[in-house]
């Protein structure tokens, strides 16, 4: 088995090694392997920030769960060492202080088109630095690529 098929991508997908499906994207290899490169960085980064590690495996699940994902967001699940509570969608955030943060996140999420700079100015009150901001649009960004590309292999999954 080749290392690309042990990406999240590939297992979410339901892609079968040994099926036609498999056998297609084989020769993308490089691009799975890229995707869980980029999903290793804005999960686990060396450098993590403001935003630890379980802070970013918990918002992962949570935009999963509001994308429909129940089983890439118990992927992520798994990577949370601490306090799950963020990774739930009807948890504002409040209770750990982190309700901008939050607020943020689904709105990117799910209604992308209605982000505002006023957004961004909400994270700063709430003392979020420019760096996490970025940091937080990045998993956001990395999540939406990676639901669509799970989404996509399924789909060819389902014609064959």
């Amino acid at each position: 088995m080749s290392g690309f098929q042990d990406t999240t991508a590939f297992t979410m997908g339901g892609v079968a090694a040994d099926s036609a499906i498999g056998a297609a994207v084989e020769g993308r290899a490089k691009i799975f392997e890229m995707t869980q490169a980029a999903e290793d960085a804005v999960l686990a980064p060396a450098e993590a920030g403001g935003l630890s590690h379980d802070l970013r495996a918990a918002l992962a699940a949570r935009i999963a769960r509001l994308n429909g994902e129940a089983d890439l967001a118990e992927r992520y699940a798994g990577r949370i060492g601490g306090d799950a509570a963020l990774a739930d969608p009807a948890n504002d955030g409040t209770a750990q202080d982190m309700g901008a943060v939050v607020a943020f996140m689904d709105k990117v999420a799910g209604r992308t088109a209605e982000v505002r700079a006023e957004d961004v100015e909400t994270l700063k009150s709430a003392g979020i630095g420019d760096a996490d901001i970025v940091r937080l649009a990045e998993l956001n960004a990395f999540l939406a690529y990676q639901i669509r590309l799970i989404a996509g292999l399924r789909l060819m999954g389902e014609t064959q």
